[in-house]
């Protein structure tokens, strides 16, 4: 399987809305793919019409000793999802305290549901530093790092490519990670001068850039993805285009492993 996992050092820079477009683009593109919800908040499964009482999930299967298979989810989208689950306080310190003293705990879990060589898993993960993007880190292949056209996204993005360096690089299996700069309004110079800054930094990592679009607001409204909704709207464009890329950088590193 080729695991990516999307990820910020800052919250509110939409990645989880970009997590689930991003599975549904390869999925549509002919992937088969999984999202796995590590975000305690458990809003992925939101965007794939899981109903909001529905309280299954990962977490609340790894408490119980049962088996991920249970807890997986499938509505309209050709997306295989794994919500988060829903956990009282004191359940979900146990679970982390879990996730905490197994730091193989998610490698495990992904190889035993038995996926495909080339299936791929897309990980939400919650913005930070914590033991749930220790193990998202610690499997991916490929990370997307989410980042809004502003000051604070740019000051936190050092936080962030610093825990990849500690849980990822080095690994054999380790593509590498790009940056997503999402809810890009060209109307305003600030934004167009803070792409302007990271793509001269970081070139080629920049994976691409998703415009802000209203459509994105309004897919969720209805629990599906913006490119279900609305198939000619600028970020599923853009979004589409990121898939692209994602596929042929997988393809090509699996090549040449």
């Amino acid at each position: 399987m080729k695991i990516i996992a999307v990820v910020s050092a800052k919250g509110g820079v939409g990645k989880t809305t970009l997590s689930a477009n991003l599975a549904e683009a390869l999925a549509l593109a002919g992937e088969h793919v999984l999202a796995v919800d590590l975000d305690p908040q458990n809003a992925l499964r939101l965007h794939f019409g899981m109903p909001p009482q529905e309280v299954a999930g990962h977490a609340r299967a790894t408490l119980a000793e049962e088996a991920w298979q249970q807890s997986t989810y499938k509505g309209r989208s050709r997306v295989l999802v794994m919500p988060f689950g829903s956990l009282n306080e004191v359940d979900r310190s146990a679970f982390e305290a879990h996730l905490s003293t197994h730091p193989g705990w998610l490698r495990a879990q992904l190889a035993g549901l038995g996926l495909g060589r080339d299936d791929i898993v897309v990980i939400d993960t919650p913005p930070g530093p914590s033991p749930y993007m220790r193990q998202a880190l610690s499997c991916a292949q490929l990370c997307v790092m989410v980042s809004l056209p502003d000051a604070a996204s740019y000051a936190t993005m050092p936080l962030m490519e610093d825990l990849i360096r500690t849980y990822c690089e080095g690994r054999p299996d380790y593509l590498g990670h790009v940056l997503v700069i999402n809810q890009v309004d060209v109307s305003r110079q600030l934004g167009k001068d803070v792409v302007q800054v990271l793509r001269a930094q970081l070139g080629e990592r920049v994976l691409g850039v998703i415009h802000q679009d209203q459509a994105v607001a309004e897919a969720l409204a209805y629990d599906r993805s913006v490119l279900e909704y609305n198939p000619h709207s600028q970020a599923t464009h853009d979004l589409q285009r990121c898939a692209a890329w994602v596929r042929q950088a997988l393809a090509a590193h699996g090549e040449a492993a």
